[in-house]
């Protein structure tokens, strides 16, 4: 079983069908349903953000439980990486430095994101089309 670190952008596809992304979001998670899936406690929060403004966290927190999504709590390796990650790569944002960091700190083998921007940040990058 793989451990699979998932971005805010896919689970913001994930929770809104008109999303562009919504399809392929969608077709990734289900083909690493097998696998352990994570997603850092900042990009949960991101993610929920739509659903809260529309009145519907308790519908979207009942599809990541549904996912069997496991929250990965910032922690001090973690919190460190990022920054390493974002002074070598000074375009690169905070929360996107904090996924890629919690993927390389938990050894994922697949860290899965909509931003092709990520491509070559960490050769566990899977940019989801």
């Amino acid at each position: 079983m793989a451990l699979i670190v998932v971005d805010a952008s896919i689970l913001i596809a994930l929770l809104d069908s008109n999303d562009n992304l919504h399809p392929a979001a969608t077709a990734a998670l289900l083909a690493h349903a097998g696998d352990d899936l994570t997603i850092p406690a900042s990009a949960y929060s991101e993610a929920l953000v739509r659903p809260a403004r529309a009145g519907r966290l308790a519908e979207a927190t009942a599809v990541v439980g549904s996912l069997l999504l496991a929250v990965a709590p910032l922690t001090e390796a973690i919190a460190e990486e990022a920054a390493v990650l974002r002074a070598r790569r000074q375009g690169l944002r905070l929360p996107d430095a904090l996924v890629i960091a919690c993927g390389t700190s938990l050894n994922a083998d697949r860290i899965l994101t909509g931003d092709v921007r990520w491509r070559h940040l960490a050769s566990s990058v899977e940019v989801v089309l």
